[in-house]
């Protein structure tokens, strides 16, 4: 990329000012090494400055365990949510994906015979990473899937399929002790609040690609909340 000195050069030539350009180097390369101690020359630029510009640096509120077990529960916390994560981001990016390709189609049939397709291809290709899954780490995507798009997993596939399929679902969820109606609350429920806790350090970290979630927590809000509860 050409300097602002160089392009500045390049326009006083054009309009026949070269004795002037060059009295201005030599004055600029001179005021170079005279600057003010209140001054800086980052290198790079040509102008000096009266602040060393800085990359905005997060803080977050020291975590505090009351015991070792505490902490050990929120490092195996901590990577269940790494685990599943990527699957309730990958959920949201289809749904909104899905709902621009239905919103293209006229026809209830065309609608009805795509999501047919859409459901085997998503069975297909995630079914066996997603029996990988343990019990706690389905019950945490289900509360990730509903922190992404708002909606709890009951109700997604009731409005994509229909409220039978949402039942029978729901049924055999509930047989492993699941909810497909869990709903994320870090305002209410601990669990949440460390979940979301333990995603804004890893987005901050670059740990996880942070993607816009339905709802945006303040984290320090949180916090203070949880530590007048406890």
């Amino acid at each position: 990329m050409q300097s602002f000195a160089y392009k500045f050069y390049l326009c006083c030539m054009q309009k026949a000012t070269y004795f002037f350009v060059l009295i201005l180097i030599i004055n600029f390369s001179f005021a170079q090494e005279n600057l003010p101690s209140s001054m800086f020359l980052i290198e790079g630029d040509s102008l000096p400055n009266y602040a060393i510009p800085l990359n905005e640096v997060v803080v977050f509120q020291p975590l505090k365990f009351q015991n070792k077990e505490d902490l050990n529960r929120y490092i195996l916390l901590r990577r269940r949510v790494f685990r599943v994560y990527p699957y309730a981001k990958l959920a949201a990016d289809r749904l909104t994906t899905l709902n621009m390709r239905l919103e293209e189609m006229d026809s209830k049939r065309g609608k009805k015979k795509y999501l047919k397709r859409l459901e085997k291809f998503v069975y297909d290709e995630f079914e066996g990473e997603l029996r990988k899954l343990s019990r706690s780490q389905g019950r945490i995507l289900i509360r990730l899937i509903h922190r992404q798009t708002g909606k709890t997993t009951f109700d997604l596939v009731k409005e994509l399929r229909n409220g039978w399929r949402a039942f029978f679902y729901q049924t055999t969820a509930s047989l492993f002790k699941l909810s497909l109606k869990d709903e994320f609350n870090p305002e209410e429920v601990l669990e949440d609040y460390l979940i979301e806790d333990i995603l804004q350090r890893a987005f901050s970290e670059k740990y996880l690609i942070e993607q816009p979630s339905h709802k945006t927590y303040q984290l320090d809000t949180l916090y203070k909340k949880w530590r007048d509860k406890l």
